[in-house]
């Protein structure tokens, strides 16, 4: 089943928030880049091109981009991965 999010701005221009309908993370997640995680929707989050970094707890995920991605481009990467999540 599909995970619906909702993408928010955040005060930092490189970072967004995605609040999902469900329950993402039981505990807190942070991964940079490079790093591996037993949860499939991080590990598929940190391995987009133009993911610097990503904090999940909860029902939300925020997504920090590199300086040289453009959000225009990884929302739709972002949406695919919840999109494709079981």
């Amino acid at each position: 089943m599909a995970i619906e999010v909702q993408a928010e701005p955040t005060p930092n221009p490189n970072a967004m928030k995605f609040t999902a309908n469900q329950t993402l993370f039981e505990k807190s997640t942070s991964l940079k880049q490079g790093d591996e995680s037993d949860n499939a929707l991080a590990q598929a989050l940190i391995q987009l091109d133009g993911v610097d970094n990503i904090f999940g707890v909860n029902d939300f995920v925020t997504v920090n981009k590199t300086m040289d991605a453009d959000w225009d481009e990884l929302i739709p990467k972002v949406e695919k991965v919840f999109a494709e999540a079981e």
